[in-house]
């Protein structure tokens, strides 16, 4: 070896980067500057021969091994550094170098500013920085790889590209910020990869890239390198008619569905429908009813399919099993050019244990508590998120603003908020911490829920945040600045839980249960509730919508009918899960399609039907939207019939012509003539009715305009006698307000 070349080498260093140790392998591979000259040094195990190339001079040097391991190193005199390659001979044959361009001879791409905003849990765009990033560096095409794993040892990214060996792609840690980064040359997008980690003790673990935008399809976990930022919008209008929005005022009934099973292809085929083929399907299908919006069970990437999507490994991955990024995008686009909404269920609650994800990342509980008390989920088997440490909160804030930004999500819907809200959700006693004031609220939770929604409600216009939320914690959907949580809406469970209650007990003993059905007026108002019968209701041994429904066949679906009424008429916006609209028996499984050959039988058929109308009279009444969150837009005329369980109710809006007055019969009982009160003396119409023959019903219907009575019913003044038919809603609407009251004609 040359003595000047010995006499540089720092030993201790070299020694650490073949074994794979060094956490700042910039300062010894690469070229710098020495008193001697210039050294060139780099890590190639496993290679037969290192050459250096000096493209502008044409020039090459052989680089002398100077560790058994495949250390190579040459000094050149000068001191201006030239451009370089390196050409690696792999084996004894004939065959040409290959020349690689040399990793280490770039700068970070992340500048201190990027480490500490992400430090302080405010860098909103981490995912551009941290994550496999395509890019261009100094005229150099590459992928640059970044990291956070402040406690490993050393990280090295790992892939085809480089045969899965941590010791050639080793990462340089950037200050003291825990970030670990690298720009690779020439590799191209669509490689897998992973972070390779050595552990304190010497143990190796491979990690998904938390930051992935795509990974393999399960069961494989890979990440995958991909570029996300060249397709095609083109929903400018809706984007902006979004944020001009008021969505309290405005008709929302949400579709929820599961990719996966929505529709299935033939098994022999494939398991899934790709994410463009899913957009037209649908879309036709939303539209044919008219419901405004779609919520998407999640699609972050996960890997058992019976999870649903609810344990989440890859955040910034949509699923692989639907196609790719770019369909995805497609999908959302397709959407909103057909005047359709879509909202994302996200999980920001837990994460599974699966070792190539987040679970124990670094060699300690990086992203969840160290303290099984704080950080184990003991009924879900999942772990909990430390929201108090900054970069863990910042992950978390970055990804729900990430499909908002990047995919033109238009609405977040947090699963499990009250499992985040309370320190003993779930728990016995001596199973969990109080908080600092020995109490049961989290409170780095807390801060975590409005520090998202404010900066949500800053920089996206008109995005929804829908907290899934099973408890009476106040001021969910209360502004931020006014001590609340800052949700928009907020999933009224208590409304859902008591109304199917009461809907599968036999009429007979429905009026034992009375309360249950009027019971949520009295909180209406206490939150911006939307009404929902979700995935939830209809797995796992709760049977289907139409399958809680006591009685025949005939009543079943007589019942559904009336139940998707009241839901339509009650204050708040509405939310349905896919197949109950067309009174599917069967339980949801992510394993079937919808069982779209119901529609062939007569029954099923006037239950779409009803659905239809239902969904296509809702948006036509201004009385039933423009004031679900404010007391004013709803009044009992009879809430106090328990006997008859017939309940009647008036929906407003700020126009008293607009004005409903609607009555549901939950008995099989009919009544030819029915007294009812009247908010004002004048001529009513019927303009809905469930038991309509073209519903399944059995037509007793209001075919005349009726005109009020000043007789007095219900404590008012004015009244009218209708039919009501047996389990079902009538509705009628105003048609002219008199000054006073006159007799029946």
């Amino acid at each position: 070896m040359d003595s000047k070349l010995y006499k540089i080498m720092n030993w201790p260093r070299i020694e650490a980067i073949v074994y794979s140790e060094e956490d700042h392998p910039h300062e010894i591979l690469g070229v710098h500057l020495v008193d001697e000259g210039i050294v060139f040094q780099t890590f190639q195990p496993f290679v037969k021969a290192v050459s250096l190339f000096l493209p502008d001079k044409n020039k090459s040097y052989e680089m002398e091994r100077i560790d058994e391991q495949g250390f190579y190193a040459v000094l050149m005199k000068g001191h201006k550094i030239p451009k370089y390659c390196y050409h690696i001979q792999a084996d004894d044959t004939d065959n040409e170098p290959v020349s690689i361009i040399d990793p280490y001879q770039f700068e970070p791409q992340i500048t201190e500013a990027d480490a500490k905003r992400f430090a302080a849990g405010i860098h909103y765009e981490i995912y551009e920085c941290l994550g496999a990033h395509p890019k261009i560096v100094n005229g150099t095409a590459g992928v640059y790889f970044a990291l956070w794993a402040p406690n490993a040892v050393r990280v090295s990214v790992v892939g085809d590209f480089n045969h899965w060996d941590g010791r050639i792609h080793q990462m340089r840690r950037l200050w003291d910020s825990g970030i670990f980064e690298i720009f690779i040359p020439e590799i191209k997008t669509e490689e897998y990869y992973k972070f390779e980690l050595k552990l304190k003790g010497g143990i190796i673990v491979l990690k998904a890239d938390p930051y992935a935008n795509k990974a393999q399809l399960r069961p494989d976990t890979a990440s995958v390198i991909t570029d996300i930022n060249h397709f095609t919008w083109k929903d400018e209008e809706w984007l902006k008619n979004r944020e001009s929005g008021n969505f309290k005022e405005e008709p929302m009934f949400i579709y929820e569905l599961h990719l996966g099973s929505f529709q299935k292809p033939d098994k022999e085929e494939r398991d899934f429908y790709n994410y463009r083929e899913l957009a037209v399907s649908i879309a036709d299908y939303v539209k044919q009813m008219g419901y405004t919006h779609i919520e998407l069970i999640p699609v972050m990437e996960h890997p058992y399919d019976a999870s649903w999507g609810y344990q989440v490994t890859g955040y910034y991955a949509p699923t692989a099993r639907y196609g790719t990024p770019e369909d995805f995008m497609y999908f959302i686009d397709y959407m909103h050019n057909e005047n359709i909404g879509v909202i994302l269920d996200w999980v920001p609650a837990h994460f599974p244990r699966d070792t190539f994800g987040l679970s124990d990342f670094d060699g300690t509980c990086l992203y969840e508590h160290k303290d099984p008390r704080q950080g184990c989920h003991p009924h879900w088997g999942t772990l909990i998120y430390n929201y108090g440490r900054p970069q863990v909160s910042n992950f978390l804030i970055a990804n729900a603003l990430f499909w908002v930004e990047k995919y033109h999500a238009d609405g977040i819907r947090m699963d499990a908020v009250a499992s985040m809200l309370y320190l003993d959700y779930g728990k016995n006693h001596g199973e969990w911490v109080a908080n600092i004031y020995g109490g049961n609220e989290n409170l780095e939770a807390v801060e975590f829920l409005k520090h998202l929604n404010s900066i949500m409600k800053k920089r996206n216009k008109g995005v929804l945040m829908i907290a899934e939320e099973s408890t009476a914690w106040p001021f969910i959907t209360e502004a931020v600045e006014k001590g609340g949580l800052g949700f928009d809406l907020k999933w009224n469970m208590g409304w859902m839980n008591d109304f199917l209650d009461y809907m599968r007990y036999d009429p007979y003993f429905r009026s034992h249960h009375y309360g249950e059905l009027t019971f949520s007026m009295i909180y209406a108002y206490s939150e911006h509730y939307l009404l929902n019968f979700s995935h939830d209701e209809v797995v796992h041994g709760k049977a289907s919508l139409i399958g809680k429904m006591p009685g025949n066949r005939k009543d079943k679906f007589a019942n559904l009918r009336l139940a998707f009424g009241y839901m339509m008429t009650h204050p708040g916006k509405k939310l349905l899960f896919m197949g109950q609209d067309l009174a599917q028996f069967s339980e949801w499984s992510e394993d079937r399609s919808i069982e779209w050959d119901l529609l062939q039988y007569e029954d099923h058929m006037y239950l779409h039907n009803y659905m239809k109308a239902l969904l296509k009279f809702y948006k036509e009444q201004k009385a039933l939207f423009r004031l679900d969150y404010y007391a004013e837009g709803f009044e009992w005329i009879n809430h106090i019939s328990a006997d008859e369980n017939i309940i009647v109710f008036i929906r407003k809006s700020e126009n008293p012509v607009d004005t409903l007055v609607i009555l549901c019969n939950f008995t099989p009982v009919k009544y030819e003539r029915y007294k009812v009160g009247l908010p004002y003396c004048g001529k009513y119409k019927e303009v809905f009715n469930s038991d309509h023959d073209r519903f399944g019903g059995t037509g007793m219907i209001n075919a005349r305009i009726k005109t009020s009575k000043r007789d007095e019913c219900d404590g008012r003044e004015d009244s009218m006698y209708m039919k009501v038919p047996p389990l079902g809603i009538v509705i009628f609407k105003i048609r002219e307000i008199f000054d006073s009251g006159h007799d029946d004609i």
